[in-house]
């Protein structure tokens, strides 16, 4: 049951970002709940997702031209920006000779929550876990660990070192031991092969509106997640098969071909006081 519920959030915040903000950052309901039927969500899904939202804080009900909607506050704005950068342009790979950034805590047992909670940050960093209570990730992240760590006050229990690895185990080896680096990259093979065939298709000849809307919508909820499980490791200690770059070409791809016939399409939804796709 949970399930269908998370995905439905996930839908709807992938449509806030893809097409309300484009749209003017605002969205009717009656609209919204068509166009998101339309992607395979069902009405009442839809209505909780947003209700949920607005609790969060992240709509604000407001009507324009007569029709009841919600726009999109300062805080769901800056939450989606801060994505930007992982969802639409992926993470670049790491410089090798950056080195790395290894994060090492002994937090008591005292203090289970708290050290519970920096695992958690750090794995959604993007951080591996390359032993018991040893984090690793490239050297770029040690701003970010040092925040984490910092915001749970845990630096007394913590140790954050960066520098090159002169171990004698294989570091790819040693990598894809740390990280479900083969998830990761299995999970870039299937957005491949289920969208690349359809954006030649689409480069070729154009897609009706509504059945790019839907292609478009479900492909960046799909890949928007993908950014975030890749650590963005330097390319020389990946297999040579990793897909990663296979698939962010597919995305960018996908987006030149699909992203304006679907905005004319949602549009089309939103009452005649708004903001047009340029």
């Amino acid at each position: 049951m949970t399930q269908p519920n998370r995905q439905s959030r996930s839908t709807v915040i992938t449509f806030l970002g893809a097409v309300v903000r484009p749209l003017g950052s605002w969205m009717p309901i009656a609209g919204t709940v068509e166009l998101l039927t339309q992607a395979g969500l069902d009405a009442p899904a839809v209505r909780t997702a947003v209700h949920r939202l607005k609790g969060k804080g992240w709509l604000e009900s407001e009507a324009r031209d007569g029709a009841r909607g919600y726009a999109l506050t300062t805080a769901a704005l800056e939450t989606l920006a801060a994505g930007d950068e992982v969802i639409w342009h992926a993470r670049t790979p790491a410089d090798l000779a950056d080195g790395w950034c290894i994060v090492h805590f002994g937090v008591p047992e005292t203090m289970r929550a708290k050290r519970q909670q920096l695992r958690a940050h750090l794995s959604s960093l993007g951080f591996g876990n390359v032993g018991t209570a040893l984090w690793i990730a490239p050297a770029r992240m040690r701003a970010a660990a040092e925040r984490a760590v910092a915001e749970l006050g845990l630096e007394a229990y913590t140790a954050v070192f960066v520098g090159a690895y002169h171990g004698t185990q294989d570091l790819t080896a040693l990598l894809y031991g740390s990280w479900d680096l083969a998830a990761i990259d299995e999970a870039y093979r299937e957005f491949v092969a289920t969208y690349e065939p359809g954006v030649a298709a689409a480069e070729r000849r154009q897609p009706d509106h509504a059945s790019a809307f839907v292609t478009y919508l479900q492909a960046l909820d799909q890949w928007r997640k993908l950014p975030y499980m890749d650590p963005g490791l330097p390319a020389e200690v990946l297999a040579s098969s990793w897909h990663g770059p296979q698939a962010t070409a597919v995305f960018e791809r996908l987006v030149s071909a699909l992203e304006r016939p679907a905005l004319v399409h949602a549009r089309t939804h939103w009452p005649a006081l708004g903001t047009r796709p340029e």
